[in-house]
């Protein structure tokens, strides 16, 4: 695996790779990977003939007072897991050689990023979208792939990729995969490691809370108050907040009142000591 740091040396490198009309599938990661990261690597690679990964923590995603600095930074290790996988390339640019002197370019994706997790982060979904334009247009994937764990994220990039014209010629070529989770229940983040062992434990009752909650909603409860149940549930069960427990269509991210069977996602953030989870589940299909 070449593990590269310069624009330049990438655009050789990925040349190369596609000679002969090879495909790159594409895993961009902000590090600190686990078995969720690694599941996206091994479905790259039944996917394409190269597989090229990238570890950058953004800083246009992280808010004023949230974990930049404290954020989980490991290249080295995280590096031998991708190297192990299979990995072709592992893009690892400089915060410089993306945004060089004189940056002045932002993406906005309206709609679908100012709900939810973009209410309560302003500006998140801007650097999510300005970041991965950028990274696709320096790797030039056939194919990327993103955890369905952070719903909204991938949404969100669906649009930018749609809008912009970064997925031809394969239409399909943002690829979503199931969130990957612990035995407990608990959908696996880089977060997690934040939690200590009696948070970890309660923490699980969120999926369990959310697992509740879609059956009734399903069932024909009303929305509302599946909802109210769900926040009730989860603030009982260790947590100390709930950013959002939303309802909401699984394409446009539109809010859903009234459940008549549609394609939907039930969309949870949650805070318990000093870490913020999230998790999505289906609903309705």
């Amino acid at each position: 695996m070449q593990t590269i740091n310069r624009l330049e040396d990438l655009r050789k490198a990925v040349d190369a790779l596609k000679i002969g009309g090879k495909t790159v599938a594409f895993v961009p990661t902000m590090g600190a990977l686990h078995e969720g990261h690694l599941t996206l690597v091994r479905q790259a690679r039944a996917r394409a003939d190269h597989v090229i990964s990238s570890i950058f923590v953004n800083p246009r995603q992280f808010g004023p007072n949230e974990d930049l600095d404290a954020y989980p930074r490991r290249l080295a290790a995280d590096a031998a897991l991708l190297e192990a996988e299979g990995v072709a390339v592992l893009w690892a640019p400089t915060v410089d050689q993306m945004y060089p002197q004189g940056y002045a370019t932002n993406i906005s994706v309206s709609g679908v990023s100012e709900v939810a997790c973009g209410a309560a982060r302003p500006g998140h979904f801007d650097g999510v979208a300005t970041v991965v334009c950028k990274l696709f247009n320096q790797v030039r994937p056939d194919f990327a792939l993103f955890g369905e764990k952070d719903w909204q994220q991938l949404a969100v990039i669906r649009r930018m990729a749609r809008d912009l014209d970064l997925t031809q010629p394969h239409v399909d070529a943002i690829i979503g995969v199931p969130t990957v989770r612990e035995p407990s229940g608990l959908a696996l983040s880089s977060r997690n490691q934040y939690l200590n062992d009696s948070e970890r434990a309660q923490a699980a009752g969120l999926s369990v809370a959310m697992r509740r909650a879609i059956a009734a909603i399903e069932s024909g409860a009303d929305v509302g108050a599946a909802l109210a149940a769900l926040n009730a549930e989860v603030l009982a069960g260790g947590f100390s907040s709930i950013d959002y427990a939303d309802l909401r269509d699984a394409a446009t991210l539109e809010d859903i009142t009234t459940f008549t069977g549609q394609s939907a996602r039930l969309l949870v953030a949650a805070r318990i000591g000093a870490t913020r989870l999230i998790d999505n589940m289906s609903v309705g299909s």
